[in-house]
């Protein structure tokens, strides 16, 4: 049965169809998993680090049949099948399995992401995690929540008292420049994390489990569902967009708490970020 018609919506249940379509996702991606690493089904992207798995694929493949069952017409914007990248009406963005080297290792920091946006602006999402069953959702204007919980983000106020999280390229010169930012980054913080999933480390930031998250280089599937469930969770967001005049460069991202966000971005800023 079609709960929704294509241009015709409500951001309550936007975010239900994405909690469902994501949980039945994060069931297939982890049914896939053992099979995935003992066939050798792994082929690789933009580099030789950079991996794509068989479940990766037949994940997208689910999320799009069920998206066409519940939202016959709306456009969908995915990591493996692509789309079109034009930002104009409503479309569904996701990415499948986010977090595949992680996948494929065997460790549990991976996510199945659902957003969807209208003019490229996120108005629902789900991320859900596969190996632990939690599910974190936001729709524009409600809030976000954690297995039905609210989140709000931390109170932290001092920069050099605060958890940060990060992620690195695939692409060997850009990921030297990230590690050498880095290095100039931890004197001024409490510590670092990289967790290897930026839709969970979005989500952190909105649980609080981190102060801030910054990134360059992320595509829209990585942070549709999970900038928009830290936003309603109380997070200051900066977003990758063309052209920008801040000083940050067009494909930053920039997540922290209120009480850290004008220190991080005057020293990512120092730290001449924008060379990243």
């Amino acid at each position: 049965m079609n709960v929704g018609l294509t241009h015709e919506y409500d951001v309550q249940s936007l975010r239900d169809i994405s909690v469902r379509v994501a949980r039945e996702a994060a069931e297939l991606a982890e049914n896939m998993r053992h099979g995935v690493v003992t066939e050798g089904t792994v082929d690789t992207k933009s580099t030789e680090t950079d991996v794509v798995t068989a479940a990766d694929r037949a994940v997208e493949r689910l999320i799009r049949q069920r998206l066409e069952e519940l939202r016959p017409g709306d456009p969908v914007l995915g990591e493996e099948e692509g789309g079109t990248h034009e930002q104009e009406g409503l479309q569904w963005v996701v990415d499948p399995i986010d977090g595949t080297v992680n996948y494929l290792y065997g460790h549990p920091n991976y996510a199945v992401s659902v957003a969807v946006q209208r003019n490229g602006t996120s108005l629902a999402g789900a991320v859900v995690e596969p190996r632990t069953g939690r599910v974190w959702s936001a729709a524009s204007g409600h809030g976000a929540e954690l297995d039905g919980q609210r989140l709000t983000v931390s109170a932290e106020r001092r920069l050099d008292l605060s958890l940060l999280g990060t992620g690195f390229s695939y692409h060997q010169q850009r990921r030297s420049r990230q590690a050498a930012l880095l290095t100039e980054m931890i004197s001024e913080i409490r510590d670092i994390r990289r967790g290897g999933a930026a839709s969970l480390d979005l989500c952190a930031v909105a649980a609080g489990w981190l102060d801030g998250y910054y990134e360059h280089g992320l595509s829209r599937w990585d942070w549709a569902a999970g900038a928009l469930i830290a936003s309603e969770a109380g997070a200051r967001l900066r977003l990758p967009h063309p052209n920008s005049t801040d000083g940050l460069g067009d494909e930053a991202i920039l997540c922290a708490c209120p009480g850290i966000a004008e220190a991080l971005t005057a020293t990512l800023l120092d730290k001449k970020v924008s060379t990243i």
